[in-house]
């Protein structure tokens, strides 16, 4: 950046004050702008000092110093009341454009009386009557002052002579103006009609250095508020993206951590608190920091009811802060400064909007935004969450009513039966209970808790016996011995089983025992044999045979008793299992369908998720998309309530990359969104949730929404690693993110993901992946006003096309070096060396190749190397060149243009459009070489190349169009 001591001109004081408007917002830039205007008063020009001032109000109100913009103002308006000579057009519109920043910048300010901002209010239309401007601008201020102290009426009546008065030059622009339209219907309570006022500004119809910014951010509420949840978090993720550089955007940045604290994501509120710490104490706009600690306090008195009232909070330095106290300290901060504009304004009102603001509840439970973000409030159980009716239990409630439902709960198989047991074990610990009761409670206590549950079945089979009931004593040793397989002790299992087996088998044929305890038995030996395949590959017949003798047992005595149809159920898929293990993935598909069906037939949905992601599996081996798709789907139909976080995550995120997959872009984002959350609800951000992240930003780059991907996809790399994820998943995330910016503008920040991603893939054996991230990181390079740097990534991404025989992307990393060196020391002569290189590799190919197609598509990468010759050494000539050196420049490119036709000739209708452009550049050529018969010939070869052409082609439409506009001097 310049220094004062190298301005000593006007055009350098200029260049430098150029420089610092593109300098980030804050205190660096307002000292900067103060020092050039030290150096302007050096030159003793009035102007210098004039635009100078200029530079320094329009930084000081683009920065969080909105309240040193008075100064600067007061002295220009001083110089335009002794000399307005001195001001020439451009600084005469902006001293009174300024008029409407003191306006709003004296009702930011609650020591300004109100008095005297009416006295301004008249003396900004005096002037803008004096110099020949429409009152629009006045009344728009008019309804501002109105609307602000709460005098509605009046308010009402500006809005009405805003609207009714003519546009002109010292209008607002549309986007804010429309944005103030917008808010007054808010302040009315229409939220629709808000929006749809904002609709151009949201949609990129209207734009300007602060919109869509601040619509997006007053979006929010009202979106929420109409249940329009999607959009509102995809405004959330868009504008805060804008917001976070502008350090004047305190208001809008306010709005989205409101937004934060009314949709349950309180710790993204923090990590937005904690980005902005100056916001806390930054006095130069009173206003913006009323609104950021009046949801502060929201924020901080949230997490309070939440019970997190000792959870350390980002706040004002110099002291560590828990939200409780946090809480207290903005209440009363945000209570003193409304004060403050009340005792000003004479009204309440300010109080009233703000109070009302603090005192908001949540809009959504919680909504998921893709973006990481750490839950603060524990999450409720799954069972809750989904809102899966519960037992209802009295305060104390007796043991036989507790009895009674355990069992009934027990006996048909709910999710809850496990808990209520153990309430019934709670409530006998001080009661005389049966030892038939004792022995259910060790049998149910035993199955929650896994491996350590063999000694509590062993009892339970002790407490059984001695009450009476052998088989149910038989069936609790099997379960012991099913329990001793899962914890790795298989052989001990297969022995201790044979007993109960034969015990079992021969009190069923004695009528001794029923048909539950008898197939629990089975089952139990079933499943230790399959144990036996999975873990050894081995016993497969012998599992079969076990199965079967299940299914004989069971078959079609299930009827109304769910446990017995879930024994045949879980029978089926065991065979269902052992085809897999076979290779038989279509009979084994079946199988597993025809298990779930039986499931869900008997209202245990819940037990045929696992079945129906099994199925998926075997669909997506076998390619059958469409039936995986419809697995997974009823898996989340069926277990959605009831699947724990992780699974969840799982399910949706597998039908996600399934509808990705046959290009349901959308639906694919919404599954991938809700992995994502429920991976941050199981505690696996940093796993299965940064490759939902992952999924979901590359889904969101797919429909344009890049934004939003660009926000997940940050949030995603947080968390992704070569080590959990692989490095091809941090490749791709780089990559991705590197189109949304690109897509955005952000050039630099593209480049730099690109040059990243570039470097990895450095490393692998196949460079394709190499050479295309050297080869867009080199085009974000060159777009982000870094010549030198792009020649050398093209430079490099050549290289890479050369060793692996790509001519097609060697010859373009030659051609955009070539247009990158008339920017560089290289010039016309580097540039035409480079496009020359660039025509001799096409040639050199086609010289060699075999293939048709191939020499088709490489005679085509000729035609448009040559048109591009053509173009570069028209476009060069300096325009103080003579006419000699233009015409010997047009001809040279003229020359280039015919080349390019006769090769796009040779290609037939393929090079139709290819030659028609180069032909209509020419035509121009011929025309600006004072030959206009040619240009006419031209012109009309390509009405002719068209004729019958279809009109509805618009390639075919606009060269119709320009061709008619080349005859145009001719026929005339």
């Amino acid at each position: 950046m310049t220094g004062i001591d190298g301005i000593t001109d006007f055009d350098s004081l200029r260049r430098a004050m150029a420089e610092n408007s593109e300098e980030p917002e804050g205190p660096a830039r307002n000292a900067r702008a103060e020092q050039l205007l030290l150096a302007a008063e050096k030159l003793n020009i009035p102007l210098a000092v004039i635009e100078a001032l200029g530079h320094q109000l329009k930084v000081y109100n683009y920065s969080s110093e909105k309240d040193r913009m008075f100064v600067p103002f007061a002295r220009l308006l001083r110089m335009w009341d002794e000399r307005p000579e001195d001001f020439d057009e451009y600084e005469t519109h902006s001293l009174h454009w300024v008029f409407k920043w003191m306006s709003a910048g004296m009702l930011d300010q609650p020591h300004i009386p109100l008095a005297s901002i009416e006295k301004w209010l008249g003396e900004m239309e005096h002037r803008y009557r004096l110099a020949g401007h429409s009152e629009r601008a006045v009344r728009s201020a008019e309804f501002s002052v109105a609307g602000h102290i709460g005098d509605l009426t009046r308010a009402e009546q500006a809005y009405a002579a805003w609207l009714a008065a003519d546009r002109d030059r010292m209008a607002d622009c549309h986007a804010c103006e429309l944005h103030g339209q917008g808010g007054w219907q808010l302040r009315n309570g229409r939220d629709a009609e808000a929006l749809e006022l904002w609709r151009p500004v949201l949609e990129g119809e209207y734009s300007c250095a602060h919109e869509p910014h601040t619509v997006l951010a007053s979006s929010l509420a009202p979106l929420l508020r109409l249940g329009r949840v999607d959009e509102a978090r995809a405004h959330h993720l868009r504008g805060f993206r804008l917001v976070r550089p502008m350090e004047s955007m305190r208001g809008a940045y306010a709005d989205h951590v409101e937004f934060c604290a009314l949709t349950g994501n309180e710790a993204r509120g923090l990590e937005l608190l904690a980005e902005r710490p100056a916001y806390f104490t930054d006095t130069g706009q009173p206003r913006s920091r009323l609104d950021f600690m009046a949801v502060v306090t929201l924020l901080m008195e949230r997490l309070t009811e939440l019970g997190l009232g000792e959870q350390r909070v980002p706040g004002p330095a110099g002291r560590v802060w828990t939200a409780e106290e946090l809480a207290v300290h903005a209440r009363v901060e945000t209570e003193e400064l409304a004060a403050r504009f009340d005792a000003r304004n004479g009204t309440s009102y300010v109080g009233d909007q703000v109070r009302e603001r603090m005192a908001q509840r949540p809009l959504v439970e919680r909504l998921p935004l893709g973006v990481r973000a750490v839950r603060t409030a524990p999450a409720a159980p799954v069972t809750q969450m989904a809102q899966v009716p519960v037992p209802e239990q009295s305060a104390q409630p007796e043991l036989p009513a507790l009895l009674a439902e355990a069992r009934r709960l027990s006996d048909t198989l709910q999710p809850h039966a496990l808990e209520a047991w153990a309430a019934v074990a709670r409530a006998a610990e001080d009661a005389e209970v049966d030892t038939y009761v004792r022995a259910e409670i060790a049998d149910h206590t035993a199955m929650g808790r896994g491996p350590e549950g063999v000694e509590l079945f062993e009892r339970a089979a002790e407490l059984y016996a001695e009450s009476g009931d052998e088989g149910e004593a038989i069936a609790a040793r099997a379960r012991a011995a099913y329990v001793r397989a899962l914890s790795g002790e298989l052989d001990e299992a297969l022995a201790s089983v044979d007993e109960p087996y034969d015990r079992i088998l021969a009190l069923y044929a004695e009528d001794a025992t029923g048909v539950r305890q008898t197939a629990a038995v089975l089952m139990s030996r079933a499943r230790i044999l399959m144990r036996q395949v999975h873990e050894r590959s081995a016993g497969a017949a012998d599992a079969e045979q076990a199965v079967r003798e299940l299914l004989a047992l069971v078959g079609g005595r299930g009827g109304s008793d769910v446990r017995l149809v879930s024994r045949a159920a879980e029978g089926r898929a065991m065979l269902a299992e052992l085809a897999e293990l076979a290779g038989d993935g279509e009979r084994a598909g079946e199988l597993f369908r025809q298990a779930t069906a039986q499931f869900v037939g008997a209202e245990l949905p819940w037990f045929a998720v696992e079945y129906e992601v099994r199925v998926a599996a075997l669909a997506h081996a076998q390619g059958d998309m469409a039936e995986a798709e419809r697995a997974l789907r009823a898996a989340l139909e069926h277990g959605g309530p009831y699947v724990e976080a992780v699974g969840r995550a799982q399910l949706h995120l597998q039908l996600a990359e399934v509808l990705g997959g046959r290009g349901a872009a959308e639906e694919a984002a919404e599954h991938a969104l809700e992995a994502a959350h429920w991976a941050d609800e199981a505690g696996e951000s940093s796993t299965l949730g940064a490759w939902a992240r992952h999924q979901l930003g590359g889904f969101l780059l797919r429909l344009g929404r890049f934004a939003e991907a660009a926000e997940v996809l940050e949030s995603a790399l947080a968390d992704l690693s070569a080590e959990t994820h692989g490095d091809g998943a941090v490749v791709q995330t780089q990559w991705w993110l590197g189109d949304c910016l690109s897509e955005l503008g952000e050039h630099h920040a593209a480049a730099e993901r690109r040059l990243q991603a570039a470097e990895i893939a450095r490393h692998w054996p196949e460079q394709h992946d190499h050479a295309t991230l050297a080869h867009l990181a080199a085009e974000s390079l060159g777009n982000a006003g870094l010549p030198v740097e792009a020649d050398r990534a093209y430079t490099r991404a050549g290289e890479l096309w050369r060793a692996m025989g790509n001519v097609h992307f060697l010859v373009r990393s030659l051609r955009a070096r070539a247009w990158l060196a008339l920017r560089t020391e290289e010039g016309l002569e580097g540039a035409r060396k480079l496009m020359a290189d660039a025509v001799r590799e096409c040639e050199s190919a086609l010289e060699v190749v075999d293939d048709p197609a191939g020499a088709e598509r490489l005679a085509g990468e000729l035609g448009h190397t040559r048109r591009q010759f053509g173009d570069l050494l028209a476009r060069s000539v300096p325009e103080e060149a003579e006419d000699a050196a233009i015409r010997e420049a047009f001809e040279a490119a003229l020359a280039e243009m015919a080349a390019a036709i006769s090769v796009f000739a040779t290609l037939g209708e393929e090079g139709l459009h290819g030659r028609t452009g180069a032909e209509l550049a020419a035509g121009w050529l011929e025309a600006d070489l004072n030959r206009p018969a040619d240009a006419a010939a031209r012109a009309r070869a390509v009405l002719d190349a068209y004729e019958g052409a279809d009109p509805a082609d618009e390639t075919v439409r606009s060269r119709r169009t320009e061709a008619r506009q080349l005859l145009e001097p001719t026929e005339e």
